[in-house]
């Protein structure tokens, strides 16, 4: 498509970025919630008979109860941040036209999960939506529900409708909505419903030893609410109706299935997806909990089991430390993170852009001022007590044909626990040596392999030891150990602990330049960054890919326990084979040459005059917006993407700002020349040194690093595999 701008127009963009968002700040004084609804209703049944129970039904305490109608059917006051999203998101995100969408299609197209009972209506409704409606009298949970407080079922699990006041039925086109880009992306369209989003929506799937036959018309009794999503295509949900040259649907797809970034909204200028993993044996966690101080005002969190120095256990939750403040106060900021007092958040930074400091979230004006909040937090308690009583182990052995894939000789499973318990359980069990005893020692070594060879073992055991371990070490990708949000000052800072905040910096890690084809040093950042902390090993045959960011190991879009293995068989051959990996083949390339779009709608005021001189129509789809570019195919999304926006200072808005003309100047050489593909890319290549040292990470290769392992020979790789099936 050609493209031709004014120098002057770019610049005021530049500008725009620069100086206008640049310069907003943050109030002190706390904002009302626009929702107050607070006659919140407990339901006195259980919404989901048979999930996570393979369709039995299980007594569950009035407590347990209560957890499990928060994960699954709570939204809080989202459904009005997720409505105001996708009126700010330069034309993503927009979850009604998900929960609109065939719903036979819907698994396929965007890997999310169908609610059991449900069928699509035959004729689109008064707005033209067909949206799910109950099979029988007996699937309407909602009969039984207070509407206020859960909203309707959407026909999508996780996804809950509530009606929207501010909706006008003359100013609602339904074919438009469907089909014109320059109407359903104004900003002032408001639709006929909200959607809500709960908990489930990102961790509620296929049960691994119970799958459904259609993984898009599943029974309760096949799905899991604690084994994550592993199928979720995140480009699909939230950039669906974005064309390819959009560069933010470029950015969400290198967004492998499975893995979601969650500080894409509240930006730290990384491209940071992270798996949406299981929740599995809280006991095992809390058993190997290490003991950080807690300081500030993460002190007003309720549920904290503090000691006189103000230590709390702190379980492994997230990848990094943004939750590092106990079990209790983490559930409560997961609903934060998905919208809840959504007016006072979005105002501790500029979503979806970023470029001003961030300020941190203040735990008292949620607890002041949201009654979302506050039901939210009340409730930790009993979704703790929840997940105690469910997340046990999925087991291939009570699969399907699982016996098919595990061996039956004895002396291998012998042989492949040995090799475990010598390389792998000083990271990867929650029952240690006694104290004195190193795990990493001979003695720790020696102590492991008589208890691995133990029948209950594996009985309640995380697999995992909560320690931290610096990146320098793991060697995998860093993006995800440098996430900056938790840092002091920042939007999480009253969810991380002092002692997160506080470790030492980690040094130099090597980090391949894909346009040099060389190794060169990146000093880790530090202020708490640079950790991981290993993850669960449980349930690792249903939960391939491996890595943080699901990198390793190739995607099986499918729900059966053979393509489970199948997936599983690929990654762990990777893992222990690193000759096997895609290297720098998994850097996440742009597929087409993209642009920078801003829809029209969102030009207001000088600035949009100027650009809308410059707009450009999509032959295509009719869309009218200013695209900046060309972003030439093949380019690494990160390098675009981790670049560090935020303006810390004169010194960095400066050097930025130099950035921004150079810049300019290069692509407007690129467009004069008519340079494409390969031209361009050496064209631009010019800009490559001072994106790399603007860069938030610039570490691209994902699948690398965890070389444990490695060095067994051929004999003991295949032994340690059937062990591992048994997890």
């Amino acid at each position: 498509m050609g493209r031709v701008y004014s120098e002057r127009a770019t610049f005021l963009l530049v500008g725009l970025c620069i100086l206008g968002l640049g310069c907003s700040f943050y109030e002190r004084s706390p904002v009302q919630p626009s929702w107050t609804y607070t006659d919140f209703q407990e339901p006195d049944f259980d919404p989901f008979p048979g999930m996570s129970f393979q369709g039995e039904q299980p007594a569950l305490t009035p407590e347990e109860l209560s957890g499990r109608v928060l994960w699954n059917l709570w939204t809080g006051d989202n459904s009005a941040f997720w409505n105001w999203l996708v009126k700010n998101g330069f034309g993503t995100t927009d979850l009604l036209k998900v929960v609109a969408s065939p719903r036979a299609e819907r698994f396929a197209t965007y890997g999310i999960i169908n609610q059991p009972g449900y069928e699509q209506t035959d004729e689109p409704d008064e707005y033209g939506l067909r949206l799910d409606r109950p099979r029988r009298a007996e699937d309407d949970l909602d009969a039984r529900l207070d509407e206020r407080t859960y909203g309707r079922s959407s026909g999508v699990h996780g996804l809950r409708l509530f009606p929207n006041p501010a909706f006008d039925p003359e100013d609602w086109d339904a074919d438009s909505y469907w089909n014109d880009p320059n109407y359903y992306t104004r900003k002032d369209l408001e639709r006929p419903y909200l959607v809500g989003m709960a908990c489930a929506f990102c961790h509620t799937g296929p049960d691994p030893v119970n799958p459904p036959v259609d993984p898009a018309e599943p029974k309760y009794a096949n799905l899991s609410d604690y084994v994550g999503q592993h199928y979720m295509k995140v480009w699909e949900v939230f950039a669906h109706d974005l064309p390819e040259d959009n560069f933010v649907k470029q950015l969400l797809m290198s967004n492998p299935p499975g893995t979601l970034d969650t500080s894409f909204i509240a930006t730290d200028y990384l491209n940071n997806p992270g798996t949406m993993n299981g929740i599995y044996e809280i006991r095992g966690r809390l058993a190997v909990a290490h003991s950080e101080n807690v300081a500030g005002g993460a002190l007003d969190l309720k549920g904290l089991d503090l000691d006189s120095n103000s230590d709390q256990l702190t379980p492994r939750v997230l990848k990094e430390g943004a939750d590092s403040v106990g079990f209790l106060a983490a559930l409560s900021r997961v609903h934060l993170n998905i919208g809840t007092y959504w007016e006072e958040w979005i105002r501790h930074f500029k979503p979806l852009i970023g470029v001003r400091v961030q300020s941190p979230i203040r735990v008292s004006d949620a607890q002041a001022n949201s009654p979302h909040w506050n039901w939210s937090e009340a409730h930790s308690p009993a979704l703790a007590a929840y997940f105690i009583r469910v997340a046990e182990p999925h087991k291939l052995a009570d699969a399907p044909g699982g016996e098919n894939h595990l061996t039956t000789d004895e002396a291998l499973l012998s042989r492949g626990k040995r090799v475990f318990a010598e390389a792998c359980a000083r990271c990867h069990s929650s029952k240690r040596p006694p104290a004195g005893i190193r795990p990493g020692s001979p003695e720790g070594r020696s102590w492991f392999v008589e208890a691995v060879q133990r029948d209950d073992f594996l009985d309640g055991n995380f697999l995992a030891s909560e320690a931290r371990y610096p990146v320098t070490e793991i060697r995998t990708n860093a993006t995800r150990a440098v996430a900056r949000n938790a840092l002091e000052g920042h939007i999480w800072d009253n969810f991380s602990s002092a002692t997160y905040k506080n470790l030492p910096p980690v040094g130099a890690i090597d980090v391949w330049d894909p346009f040099t084809g060389e190794s060169r040093k990146w000093t880790v950042p530090g202020d708490g960054r640079g950790y991981y902390r290993p993850p669960s090993l449980v349930s690792l045959w249903a939960s391939a890919p491996f890595f943080h960011n699901n990198a390793l190991g190739k995607h099986v879009h499918g729900v059966s326990v053979d393509e489970r293995m199948n997936a599983f068989q690929d990654a762990v051959e990777k893992l222990l084979w690193p000759e096997k990996r895609e290297g720098a083949r998994s850097i996440w390339r742009t597929t087409t040459e993209s642009w920078l779009q801003v829809p029209e709608s969102y030009l207001h005021g000088p600035l949009a005059r100027k650009l809308r001189n410059n707009m450009q129509t999509d032959p295509d789809t009719g869309a009218r917006h200013f695209a900046f570019g060309p972003i030439p195919a093949g380019t690494p999304v990160n390098l675009v993407s981790n670049l560090d926006l935020e303006l810390s200072g004169f010194r960095k808005a400066a050097k930025l700002a130099k950035l921004g003309i150079r810049t300019v100047k290069a692509l407007k050489e690129v467009r004069r020349d008519g340079l494409t593909g390969d031209e361009a890319t050496q064209r631009l290549m010019r800009l490559v040194p001072d994106l790399y040292e603007h860069s938030a990470c610039p570490d691209f290769v994902e699948d690398k690093g965890h070389y444990y392992g490695t060095d067994l020979t051929d004999r003991e790789k295949r032994a340690l595999i059937e062990y591992l099936k048994t997890m």
